[in-house]
């Protein structure tokens, strides 16, 4: 599914729409750095990890 749909093919998915708009509170967040730390993992990778479990969660809720 679409976050912006069009009469064309083109454009973001709403999942990754959605792990967007949550990404911005996930590196606002100092447990991110923490969690990135404590499983020796890069910042950048967790914040997506995050974010995209946030955006799951969404598409689930939307879903039912």
């Amino acid at each position: 599914m679409k976050a912006f749909p069009t009469h064309r093919e083109e454009g973001m998915e709403l999942r990754d729409y959605f792990a967007a708009k949550a990404l911005p509170a996930v590196i606002a967040d100092p447990d991110t750095q923490k969690t990135g730390k404590l499983l020796e993992l890069p910042f950048s990778v967790v914040a997506a990890s995050i974010a995209y479990t946030f955006a799951d969660a969404m598409m689930e809720a939307r879903a039912k």
